[in-house]
Formats: C-alpha cells, structure tokens, sequence
C-alpha cells in the first residue's frame, strides 16, 4: 500500500487531468465557430464494456467513454487529433483511461470508418493501491450519420497494453453513443 502522502498525490493528479479536459471540452463546445481555434471537429459519449487484466485475473468492467476530436488542419479533412476518457468500474476496483492522439478516417456515404493510436495513463484503485501506468491503445470503428442533423452513432473497439506491477497487460474495450458534430 502506499504511504498516505503518495496516495493523497495521486489523487490530485487526477482530479487535475479531469479539471483539464473538463475544460477542454467546454472551451470547444462553447466558442462561436468562428472564433475557435479549430475549425471543426466532434464531440462523443457513450457506454464502454472493457475487458482488464488484474495481474493474472481478466475481469469485465462496465463505466463510460467519451472523446472530443479536433481537425486542424483544413488541408488534411482525414486526419483528426483526438482526447479521449474512460472510466471503468468493479467491486473495490477502479480503472480511469486519459488518452491522446491521432484519428485517421474516411467518408463513405452515412458511413465514417476510422482507425487511431493513442498514448496516456491509465490511474487504477484496487482497495486503496493506486497505480497509474503508461498505456498504448490501438482501434477503430464506424460513425454512422442519423437522420438528426449533427448526429451520428459510433461503435468502436480498441486494444490496450499497459504495464501494471511487473506484468504486461493486454486489455480491450468496446463503446457505443453519440456523436456530435461541430
């Protein structure tokens, strides 16, 4: 267990990660169009199943996923940089994911495919031990475009290997919502 001075740390560091994105994403959503920074982009959220290896049990979680996605460069419309949270919850156990990176994707009809890689850390809570490893996600999905206006429906998977005390671990996630495009 960590001693109380490490473990109160930890938490502020999270506490800090989620005011930070929090606020990325308010910032986005709020800036008239034609004052952001980004000339235009999306916003999702949705539900997440995850698959997460505790050392050597493979647990199923249930919890959230959302994403804010930016292109900015008017040049490169397939290319998209991304921020992406998750959070995943058990018994006694807590997994939040704050990732980051690029979003490759093409149009096809109703239909948006795309593929990403992500890097960023994962914070863990197992009955008080706190561990935030280094993660990498690899995955991909589909939009599709709803009748609504802005609205698009989103199934994604992604796999994601970090490292959590001493063994590699191998976990995947699975999410589905809605889309908002901006």
């Amino acid at each position: 267990m960590l001693p109380a001075r490490f473990a109160g740390e930890e938490l502020f560091v999270s506490k800090i990660a989620a005011a930070v994105l929090a606020f990325l994403f308010v910032t986005a959503l709020t800036i008239p169009m034609s004052a952001q920074l980004l000339p235009s982009g999306n916003a999702y959220a949705g539900v997440s199943y995850g698959q997460i290896t505790n050392v050597v049990n493979s647990q199923g979680y249930k919890g959230w996923n959302g994403s804010v996605e930016a292109f900015p460069f008017s040049s490169l419309q397939h290319f998209g940089f991304v921020i992406d949270a998750s959070g995943f919850y058990r018994r006694s156990i807590t997994a939040y994911n704050l990732l980051a990176g690029p979003r490759l994707s093409t149009n096809m009809g109703r239909w948006r495919p795309f593929i990403q890689a992500f890097g960023g850390i994962r914070h863990i809570d197992s009955s008080g031990f706190i561990s935030n490893p280094v993660v990498i996600d690899v995955g991909g999905g589909t939009d599709y475009k709803l009748n609504w206006k802005s609205f698009s429906w989103r199934v994604q998977v992604d796999f994601m290997r970090s490292h959590y005390l001493s063994q590699t671990q191998f976990d995947y996630r699975a999410s589905t919502g809605l889309v908002w495009r901006f």
